[in-house]
């Protein structure tokens, strides 16, 4: 199982206010991100589950900006992709806790 964060931008909007954008990807996400697990966070979105679906639906949030009249999107993709041992959202998060 992978662990992924993504970023999508869209550039040149005219406003300086992206929320809409974000709603519009989260949106996306919730209908076609079936067998995935994934988190908003304040700066990008971290998706759980099979690599192959995962950049699959990072390609479909991808265009999702430019349906929104976007001119330009840019997206910052991270991958954790462990496969001695599996691991989620919450067991990365759990085992920093733990050593605090």
């Amino acid at each position: 199982m992978a662990v992924a964060e993504v970023s999508i931008v869209p550039l040149g909007t005219g406003s300086t206010s992206l929320s809409s954008y974000v709603a519009a990807c989260e949106k996306e996400l919730r209908e076609h991100g079936t067998g995935l697990k994934f988190e908003l966070t304040a700066m990008g979105t971290i998706i759980e589950g099979d690599l192959d679906l995962i950049l699959a639906v990072i390609r479909r949030l991808h265009e999702v900006p430019f349906r929104e009249g976007a001119l330009r999107v840019s997206t910052s993709i991270k991958i954790d992709d462990r496969r001695d041992k599996q691991g989620s959202i919450k067991q990365k998060v759990k085992s920093v806790e733990e050593k605090l």
